[in-house]
């Protein structure tokens, strides 16, 4: 037996090394490994394995030379929800996931949900840990801590759920030449080239009567292809810029008319004539001020979207759906040293963020002498301006800030003086809690960021190509596209000098950073940075972690910066506070 090292829940376990309970995995395809370990390390076949700090042994199952190596648990975990090995149970392929998926680890970390319809007056405790959510695509999560009081610093990680991709339009029923199409809308600055020829499925959340007379939303996810964007043959096609037009070619087909009417059992005249009493019989039915959900959509699909919300056809009321490719993300590289993967923009710092601040309130003891709030914001529609009511540049930061920052101190719940009775004349003047706490409060919004491309290199600053697995990266921009300025920069250097050593790391602490402007003669993307700086004079800086093909339906981004954003995170939620005193810009 060789003895290695495998990483629970944070803790290091020395355990033996069996090629039963590790090789097999691969060798044996009706092997599970047990719930508790899956994604939690993976086994890496390489022929240079050896020379890489990789420790050999021989399989007893495929009698083949093997080499092991611990994979860190963020990476694993964070490309399992973006698509994990069982496509029946993918998770984050739309916002409405993300954020689904954020409720549940949140709540597994002990995170209560709160609404922002409700008073939080005699919810809200120092020591607590809450969330909320809007529309479903947008939540707010936070710890307060045990000697917080009104108008102190609110330390904030924001990021958004959204990723470019297509949507299907409102009547999205249309048939040409023997093919079922579906009619789609785009959805942000996509490549959308690149979505052609690949095997698209539909996901997204849809509204159900639930037969007490109310209406909810379900989440929907189709797992299989069923959706193509066909590529015209080169043969008939000799143009060398492919630039398809995004109304009358980015269109894609849902099968054969032939093969639909074969299904249904309805062909020719017979078609015509159940169409037509169908007609007649909706003149009799009650009114209805739009034309039906089959009629707008091809029945199948809305079939589809209805058994997969646990709803009956005639429940299914209306429905917000987008294409995603089904598949799935994975580990990859001559040492498993990248992600591929769709939606890294920006799942990859959605998820970073989320992991940092449940990991920042890890241990029971993490609020106690905590004078500020730990807070994460997960915006949507960030790729088409973030003006809408779950948007960046909507209240809901705001309105939270503003909510927050007027908490009472703690008080001794047992006593007369308890929390909710203590008057507001026993705290210090809260009349400007909101603006003291504003600027105090530094937020860093998290977005992924440029790698250099080196078959592009000459579209990079010289001295600004970020490399994947070399960190974070600070995005710097004069003309305020990105809002980091000098007092964001010493924070952050300082942040990461603190944090906790990723697994990569060749030093007993601290994670690494990297800057990155781009060409004068180049255009620069934004992020929600510079909207919230503007909104609430709060101090904020702009990061994210390095990655290729942004925007593509399949993007690249590097292994350990997973757990470089994470552990970047959770040492800014430890440290603020103390970091916040030092920095004496006015």
């Amino acid at each position: 037996m060789i003895s290695t090292v495998t990483q629970m829940h944070g803790e290091h376990i020395h355990q033996p090394f069996s090629p039963l309970n590790d090789c097999k995995a691969i060798c044996d395809p009706s092997f599970q490994l047990p719930k508790d370990t899956q994604g939690l390390y993976t086994l890496l076949l390489s022929h240079h394995a050896s020379q890489n700090g990789f420790e050999g042994y021989q399989c007893s199952t495929c009698k083949g030379t093997r080499f092991h190596r611990f994979r860190q648990r963020f990476t694993n975990s964070y490309v399992i929800l973006l698509h994990p090995r069982d496509l029946k149970s993918a998770k984050i392929v739309t916002a409405y996931h993300a954020v689904d998926s954020a409720v549940q680890r949140l709540t597994k970390a002990g995170f209560q949900e709160i609404k922002e319809r409700d008073s939080w007056s005699s919810t809200l405790q120092p020591g607590g840990k809450y969330y909320l959510t809007r529309n479903g695509s947008s939540i707010v999560a936070f710890g307060i801590g045990k000697k917080w009081k009104a108008g102190n610093p609110i330390a904030m990680v924001g990021a958004h759920t959204d990723s470019c991709c297509l949507r299907l339009k409102p009547v999205s029923k249309k048939s040409g030449h023997g093919f079922m199409q579906v009619g789609v809308e785009t959805y942000g600055g996509g490549k959308w080239h690149t979505w052609f020829d690949r095997d698209l499925s539909i996901a997204g959340r849809a509204m159900i009567k639930d037969g007490k007379g109310n209406y909810v939303q379900k989440l929907v996810k189709v797992d299989r292809p069923i959706l193509r964007i066909p590529t015209l043959a080169i043969h008939l096609d000799r143009e060398t810029n492919f630039n398809p037009n995004k109304e009358t070619e980015l269109f894609p087909i849902a099968g054969l008319v032939e093969a639909e009417l074969n299904r249904t059992g309805k062909k020719g005249e017979k078609k015509a004539e159940d169409e037509k009493t169908s007609a007649l019989e909706k003149e009799e039915e009650d009114f209805q001020p739009l034309q039906t959900m089959t009629e707008r959509h091809h029945p199948y699909i809305v079939k589809l979207i209805a058994e997969h919300a646990g709803a009956k056809v005639e429940d299914l009321v209306d429905f917000e759906i987008v294409l995603y490719d089904t598949q799935k993300a994975c580990l990859g590289g001559l040492n498993n040293e990248l992600i591929f993967s769709a939606r890294l923009d920006n799942l990859g710092m959605t998820y970073c963020a989320v992991e940092g601040i449940i990991e920042s309130l890890s241990s029971s003891s993490a609020l106690e002498n905590e004078s500020s709030i730990r807070l994460i914001t997960c915006f949507d529609h960030e790729e088409i301006g973030s003006t809408s009511a779950q948007g960046a540049a909507s209240n809901l930061l705001p309105a939270v800030l503003r909510r927050l920052s007027v908490l009472p101190a703690h008080h001794d719940a047992a006593s007369d003086n308890s929390y909710v009775k203590v008057p507001r004349e026993a705290e210090l003047d809260i009349s400007t809690a909101y603006e003291q706490t504003l600027s105090t409060s530094f937020l860093i919004s998290a977005d992924m960021a440029h790698s250099v491309n080196p078959n592009y290199a000459s579209k990079y600053e010289s001295d600004h190509r970020p490399e994947m697995n070399k960190g974070t990266v600070i995005k710097i921009n004069a003309n305020q596209r990105y809002a980091t300025n000098s007092p964001g920069i010493v924070l952050l250097q300082e942040v990461a000098r603190r944090a906790k050593p990723s697994q990569d790391s060749t030093t007993s602490a601290g994670v690494p950073l990297q800057l990155f402007v781009v060409r004068n003669d180049s255009s620069c993307g934004s992020t929600i940075g510079p909207m919230l700086s503007a909104a609430l004079g709060t101090r904020t800086i702009d990061v994210g972690n390095a990655q290729l093909s942004m925007h593509s339906i399949r993007e690249t981004g590097g292994t350990y910066d997973v757990e470089h954003g994470v552990r970047l995170f959770e040492s800014f939620f430890e440290h603020y506070t103390d970091l916040e005193a030092k920095i004496l810009v006015d």
